[in-house]
């Protein structure tokens, strides 16, 4: 068997292009079942490296190589092996210089793999070079915003990067690019979370970067009439607001609290959302940004309506951490 798959991959690099289409099409469908990814995963020194060579030479073949490398990059040290042959820039600069959106579709699902790496999260960051550092998530950022617009569910091209935002924002370098005012990406994130998608609409990327609250705080401040609707209004209950209520609340929120609304069915926004107001909430600052906005009586409010354990707790975290600091404070 070793020889048979030795000599399929050595046909990945055949100079007939028939023969590698062939090759990649029985390579891609091994990589399908846990039979076939573990010899080749063992091969990898061997499979790697041409099929990469097909997603930037080989147009026609791109596709196939792509999907053979997203399923071979669900293990880490696969996925490191890729990073290592450059494959973080390769991608990128496949995916903005064709227009295939099936492609390009496939390429992010790569990229998705590759980051949940601490190395490949770098790479996508361009942590080595300070002239160069942010430019490729900038762009992705900027393509996941502009075709959210006009995309019927199956051909949302982008909406994997809600995948690689949540991998870049778990490590610190990630979260300070993220959060740096000028590029305006974490507005640019925050204006996704409305979509009807439900890998756009998660808050693990916001909840992340709440955890530079300590020495960010203000910079997340910055945004905060994208932030509180995109945090408060998934835990705010589905009654309608009193008009004293939403007299004390900016308009942003007070105009989706004064009439009825559809709930957040997915227990996972909620939760995301209270932890990330938890946060922001462990700041003497952000306590009284969030006091500012009515945050703590949309809090309680959601409470009541809330039935699942998991985020009630998440509630009660935030509700005794407000109500122990305002005793605190008498």
């Amino acid at each position: 068997m070793a020889t048979e798959l030795d000599e399929l991959l050595g046909f990945l690099s055949a100079p007939s292009l028939q023969v590698k289409k062939a090759a990649v099409d029985i390579v891609r469908g091994l990589t399908g079942s846990d039979d076939g990814l573990g010899p080749l995963g063992a091969r990898a020194d061997i499979a790697l490296p041409p099929l990469a060579r097909l997603i930037r030479d080989a147009p026609e073949l791109a596709a196939p190589a792509a999907e053979a490398l997203i399923n071979l990059s669900q293990d880490p040290a696969i996925a490191e092996k890729l990073i290592a042959l450059g494959t973080v820039p390769t991608a990128l600069d496949v995916l903005y210089k064709h227009g295939d959106p099936n492609l390009s579709r496939l390429l992010v699902m790569l990229l998705a793999n590759l980051t949940q790496v601490d190395s490949g999260a770098s790479a996508l960051l361009q942590i080595a070079d300070d002239k160069m550092e942010g430019l490729y998530i900038s762009k992705l950022v900027r393509s996941f915003c502009r075709s959210s617009s006009g995309e019927s569910k199956a051909e949302d091209t982008f909406e994997h990067v809600a995948s690689v935002l949540v991998n870049i924002s778990k490590v610190e370098s990630g979260r300070k690019i993220l959060l740096e005012p000028k590029r305006g990406l974490l507005k640019q994130a925050i204006c996704q979370l409305d979509s009807t998608n439900p890998l756009r609409k998660k808050r693990r990327t916001i909840r992340n970067c709440c955890f530079e609250a300590d020495n960010q705080l203000q910079n997340l401040l910055s945004v905060a009439e994208f932030l509180w609707p995109a945090l408060l209004l998934p835990v705010a209950g589905n009654k309608v607001y009193s008009e004293q209520d939403i007299s004390k609340m900016p308009l942003e929120l007070g105009n989706a609290l004064s009439h009825e609304r559809e709930p957040v069915d997915d227990p996972e926004i909620r939760k995301q959302s209270l932890e990330a107001l938890y946060l922001i909430s462990l700041q003497e600052a952000g306590r009284r940004a969030l006091w500012s906005v009515n945050g703590p009586r949309i809090l309680q409010v959601g409470y009541e309506d809330e039935d699942d354990p998991k985020v009630m707790e998440a509630y009660e975290l935030i509700g005794s951490l407000l109500v122990s600091n305002v005793e605190a404070e008498q």
